[in-house]
């Protein structure tokens, strides 16, 4: 018992050294992340919204970055969320234009030089948002696409119109990702030291607003509403609340839709072409 407290506290210690190290967090980018002003932006010749549906429909490489700030550490923690996936456009039977989405990688970026966290495809791909008919507006000369939220629940069944559920013992949690372990897993590394899990489930609530470009693509910004609640952790040390909150800024939170072609589905074929489509990876500034 004596041996085991003394390894809890050097651990608390390390942990503490590390933290401390951290003190100065390396500061966010300037926004916006990306200049999506390269895209073709001329006013469109197209008025009519059936037409405009018509043209949205296809298959589409998605590519969107999340910022966030956890309000809970000792100094401010910055995250960049970063998603892969797919986005399809298809016209439903009553004529409405539907968007789905399926996601297949997730990386994440902290601005703390010593901790590092991720999360598996396999968690990711478990994302499953609802199809939800989209909003299509005119302003100035340019067609608007906005999907409003649509609750999906990740980690636990239920409803997802109700909010999340803070019961660790709830008997609808579920393991998406299969690895043993209530809800989803994410991986947390602290200066190679520290090395454990921490088990979340989430309300995904998601709006995009994006306009279309006149080469097809689809540009704009991510509004996350979502909640979030840790299970549990496979240390103790790492079993904490977490205090996500979304960077206000729309230009840290881009979007992008590029058309392709309908036979590319899976992960290893958007990584292959990912260069080729997509602007790179957003990062903190280094000093």
């Amino acid at each position: 018992m004596v041996k085991k407290r003394f390894i809890n506290y050097i651990l608390l210690f390390s942990l503490l050294i590390i933290i401390n190290a951290c003190a100065k967090p390396i500061p966010w980018p300037e926004s916006p992340l990306y200049d999506f002003s390269k895209y073709d932006n001329e006013k469109t010749s197209v008025s009519n919204i059936d037409s405009i549906k018509k043209q949205l429909v296809g298959h589409y490489a998605h590519y969107d970055v999340v910022s966030y700030e956890d309000s809970t550490t000792k100094s401010p923690m910055f995250t960049f969320v970063i998603s892969y996936g797919f986005t399809d456009f298809y016209i439903d039977s009553v004529g409405d234009l539907v968007q789905s989405h399926s996601f297949v990688r997730a990386s994440h970026k902290i601005n703390q030089k010593f901790i590092t966290s991720g999360i598996s495809d396999e968690a990711v791909q478990a994302i499953k948002p609802q199809d939800h008919k989209v909003e299509l507006s005119l302003k100035n000369g340019k067609w608007q696409v906005v999907r409003p939220p649509s609750p999906s629940l990740l980690g636990v069944t239920g409803d997802p119109s109700k909010p999340l559920s803070e019961d660790r013992n709830d008997p609808n949690l579920t393991d998406p990702d299969g690895d043993g372990n209530p809800g989803v897993t994410v991986n947390i590394n602290i200066g190679k030291i520290i090395n454990g899990e921490i088990y979340i489930t989430r309300r995904e609530i998601f709006t995009h607003t994006l306009t279309l470009n006149n080469d097809g693509t689809l540009t704009g910004f991510v509004k996350d509403d979502s909640e979030q609640f840790v299970v549990g952790a496979s240390m103790k040390i790492l079993d904490q609340p977490s205090n996500n909150f979304q960077h206000p800024s729309k230009g840290m939170n881009p979007i992008l839709l590029v058309p392709i072609d309908d036979e590319i589905d899976t992960l290893e074929e958007l990584m292959a072409i990912r260069d080729e489509i997509f602007p790179k990876e957003p990062d903190f500034i280094k000093r």
